[in-house]
């Protein structure tokens, strides 16, 4: 299976570039879920109760934002 896209040029850039960097969006948002887990899973002593909750808050928000959209990482 094949699947052409064809975009009209200047018109169409946002389009166009948004097409062609899906793998860099792609790969910003695993790196982000990624550190988010980090700074959850390997928190310092000192991290406050606080921080923990935002980083889960986060890292919640992200995942269901993504479910919402069908984007699985």
């Amino acid at each position: 299976m094949k699947a052409t896209l064809e975009y009209e040029l200047p018109e169409d850039q946002i389009e166009f570039d948004m097409a062609i960097n899906g793998h860099k969006m792609h790969s910003v948002l695993w790196d982000l879920d990624q550190w988010l887990r980090s700074k959850t899973k390997y928190a310092p002593d000192g991290t406050s109760e606080g921080e923990l909750k935002a980083y889960y808050a986060c890292r919640e928000q992200l995942r269901e934002l993504m479910n919402d959209n069908n984007i699985n990482l």
